[in-house]
C-alpha cells in the first residue's frame, strides 16, 4: 500500500518552511490573544502594559469596542489564530492550504487594521498586545502570500 500523497494534492516540499513559520507565528497569536482575553475578563488593573493613558491595555481591553456582538475581540484573535495554526500545522501537504491560509490571514489582517483604527481615532490609546497581534497577522499574510505565490508557481 502506497502511503504518500498524490502529486495532484500534495503541497510544494519548499512551502513546508513557510508553514513552519505560519504555525508558529500563529501559536504566538494565540498566546497574545489569550492574554488580551484575560484582561478583556479581569477586574483589576494590570501593569502588564499600562504605561499611561497613550499605552493602556486595560482601557483598550475593556472598552465599548472590545467587543462585537457580545463576544469579545481577544477571542475572536484566539480562534482565528487556532485556525491558521491548523491549517499549517495539521494540513501542510495539502494543496488548498496556502490559498486558504492566505485568504484567512488576509481577513484577519483587514480585522486588525479596523481595531487598530479604532484605538487611534476612537480610543486615542494603544495596547501593546494589540499591536503584537497587529505585527504577528501582518507577517503570517505575508509569508502566506509567498506560500499561495510559490504553489501558484510550481
Amino acid at each position: 500500500m502506497n502511503a504518500t500523497i498524490p502529486a495532484a494534492t500534495a503541497a510544494p516540499p519548499r512551502n513546508r518552511i513557510l508553514l513552519a513559520g505560519i504555525a508558529l507565528l500563529a501559536l504566538a497569536g494565540v498566546i497574545v490573544s489569550a492574554i488580551s482575553l484575560e484582561r478583556h475578563y479581569a477586574t483589576s488593573a494590570s501593569g502588564l502594559c499600562d504605561f499611561n493613558q497613550k499605552f493602556n491595555c486595560d482601557l483598550v481591553n475593556r472598552s465599548e469596542y472590545s467587543s462585537l456582538a457580545g463576544i469579545p475581540v481577544a477571542g475572536i484573535g484566539v480562534a482565528g489564530y487556532a485556525f491558521l495554526f491548523v491549517l499549517a500545522a495539521v494540513f501542510p501537504t495539502r494543496r488548498q492550504t496556502p490559498t486558504r491560509l492566505f485568504f484567512a490571514a488576509l481577513a484577519g489582517l483587514v480585522f486588525a487594521l479596523y481595531l487598530t483604527y479604532l484605538e487611534a481615532y476612537k480610543l486615542e490609546t494603544w495596547c501593546i498586545l494589540c499591536l503584537s497581534s497587529l505585527l504577528l497577522i501582518a507577517l503570517i499574510t505575508l509569508l502566506a502570500g509567498l506560500a499561495k505565490l510559490r504553489s501558484t508557481n510550481a
